[in-house]
């Protein structure tokens, strides 16, 4: 019998940056939606992550994301997955996803990856409802990609969305499509053309290709084709001077070869908060509620809570949210206008545009409970094995209170423990740091007071999690 060809090996790469605005309150840009637990149980990156292990090992599975973010990614990872040491590869800046992606791909290349095998590239802020549907159209794109298309998937319209890339497919193939076109976002009229038509698909996102035919592609865009050729490193030092363009633009719409492949699995990329009411579980009244929501005699609602209880009566076509420093309320139909209310926050310097009262941290969690001009109050946990980085204020002393387990605290170099009901106080320009060497979480009750309380007044002198 002949030898079988050799199968090429699939790599995944994961886009982690970016910072959102259309899920305000529960995303700031410190805390963006992928890091999110939008609906029940894991964080939209996790998702992400556990959807790719379907179709990539986990030791060739990456993410790319700015430092902001690094830390934060790796460590939601870790949570549900074995994933590889150097699991996230930093961009020096944010330049959109062309960059992004190729930057993924030199490093995959410096990992072992071959011009020839293969790379899924998915954002980590989708809901995908059919995992198995997701994994067999993913097998059917890594047969075109092995077959030198450049591979998209196409998502079949549920409605005349106008807030979306539209691919047009062409001639049928052996499980895929050619692609005749790419369209940009349509105005109405052509929106509910092109789901009449049955021929035209939302642009998903989600990419597959060789390294080999990508650098043929690339030839279209000689200002990134000239960049990639001059290495990693050359790359990676003028990554900031590169032009921030998207994948779609620079790559997709210009190449030759393009194949698509229908994704029909409950996919949303949950821009709003009607597109995270439509994949939510909903009652017998159509509403979805998330968190302590009691309703009476209400209809078409989207309810979520989870710092309190929400009650509502008699009311219908609803959107509230609630989180612990900011209440949104808004008909069902009208959360786009969510980004109008952010850029007035912003306009008006309010903290509650970007700041989290929450917010997750590679250690653990925060919860802001009471701010005012010259102090500030925070509830900390820390799991265990966990510690803060060495740090010091230039604007602010602290005192930690421990409400919950036993703290390792070190004050410019000497190391005491604290206990259940005990305290410790760390004096401006101290070097200090916040421990829990313990088998339960620790949590404590943090006090601080000064000039400026911004969480940018962290000087970092270590840290486990090479944040800067």
């Amino acid at each position: 019998m002949p030898d079988m060809p050799d199968m090429p090996d699939v790599y995944g790469l994961i886009l982690a940056g970016g910072s959102g605005v259309r899920l305000w309150p529960r995303s700031r840009e410190e805390l963006p939606k992928q890091f999110l637990s939008l609906r029940k149980g894991d964080t939209m990156l996790q998702d992400t992550v556990l959807r790719m292990l379907r179709v990539v090992s986990r030791e060739r599975l990456y993410a790319v994301a700015g430092g902001r973010w690094s830390a934060l990614v790796a460590y939601q990872a870790r949570e549900v997955a074995r994933v590889p040491d150097g699991f996230v590869i930093e961009e020096p800046a944010a330049r959109n996803t062309a960059p992004a992606i190729l930057l993924g791909c030199e490093a995959l290349k410096r990992m072992g990856a071959s011009d020839d095998d293969v790379v899924v590239v998915a954002p980590s802020d989708h809901v995908v409802g059919d995992v198995s549907a997701f994994k067999t159209a993913l097998d059917s794109a890594i047969e075109a990609a092995a077959a030198g298309y450049m591979v998209t998937l196409g998502i079949p319209p549920t409605h005349p969305e106008t807030g979306f890339g539209y691919i047009k497919r062409g001639a049928a193939k052996d499980g895929w499509f050619e692609v005749e076109r790419f369209v940009e976002k349509p105005n109405l009229q052509q929106a509910e053309e092109y789901v009449k038509s049955g021929d035209y698909f939302w642009n998903g996102g989600i990419f597959v290709f060789t390294p080999r035919v990508l650098a043929s592609e690339l030839e279209r865009s000689p200002e990134l084709s000239e960049a990639i050729q001059k290495g990693y490193d050359a790359f990676l030092e003028d990554f900031e001077t590169l032009p921030s363009i998207s994948f779609d633009h620079a790559v997709m719409e210009k190449a030759e070869r393009v194949a698509m492949v229908a994704l029909d699995a409950g996919w949303s990329d949950v821009g709003s908060w009607d597109t995270l009411y439509d994949v939510l579980e909903k009652d017998g009244f159509r509403n979805a509620a998330i968190g302590d929501v009691m309703l009476q005699d209400c209809k078409n609602c989207l309810v979520d809570s989870r710092n309190r209880l929400a009650a509502m009566i008699d009311v219908e076509d609803l959107i509230v949210v609630d989180s612990p420093d900011a209440l949104l309320i808004t008909r069902r139909g009208s959360s786009q206008k969510v980004r109008n209310i952010v850029e007035r926050l912003k306009t008006d310097v309010r903290r509650e545009a970007t700041q989290a009262p929450e917010s997750a941290r590679p250690w653990g969690l925060y919860r802001i409970l009471c701010e005012e001009e010259r102090f500030k109050i925070k509830r900390i946990i820390i799991s265990p094995g966990k510690r803060l980085s060495l740090q010091y204020h230039n604007h602010r002393s602290e005192h930690w209170v421990v409400v919950r387990g036993t703290a390792r605290v070190t004050i410019d170099g000497k190391e005491q423990f604290v206990h259940e009901g005990e305290s410790a106080f760390i004096p401006r320009n101290a070097h200090h740091r916040l421990e829990n060497p313990g088998k339960i979480e620790l949590e404590i009750v943090e006090i601080q007071g000064g000039e400026y309380l911004g969480e940018d007044d962290i000087v970092r002198l270590d840290d486990d999690y090479r944040r800067v």
